[in-house]
């Protein structure tokens, strides 16, 4: 049986969160993208670079790299292809981890 702790761990990993809480290693599955204030970019702008960069319900993601300064930006890798992206723009990601 798991302890208390690990136990609350693997509740957080299930849920459905922004990619921008997530640490190295993650792995799991894109849920939906969520409108998020990025400080310039309209979200209608964002929406479309995430989408065309392969954000789309149901991609599988892994987390490869963090950046050494507030670990941003992140490496993620998103299905077959791996693309940086800041942490504030990762926050529009919603995922859940992959269920074993």
């Amino acid at each position: 049986m798991l302890d208390g702790s690990r136990e609350a761990d693997r509740e957080e990993n299930s849920e459905a969160l922004p990619l921008s809480l997530r640490r190295k290693p993650w792995r799991g599955r894109v849920v939906a993208l969520t409108p998020v204030e990025t400080g310039g970019v309209p979200w209608s702008e964002l929406e479309r670079r995430l989408l065309e960069m392969g954000f789309v319900e149901g991609a599988r993601l892994e987390i490869l790299h963090e950046g050494p300064v507030r670990r941003d930006p992140i490496a993620v890798r998103v299905d077959d292809c791996t693309i940086a992206i800041r942490r504030r723009d990762a926050a529009a990601i919603v995922c859940q981890e992959d269920r074993v």
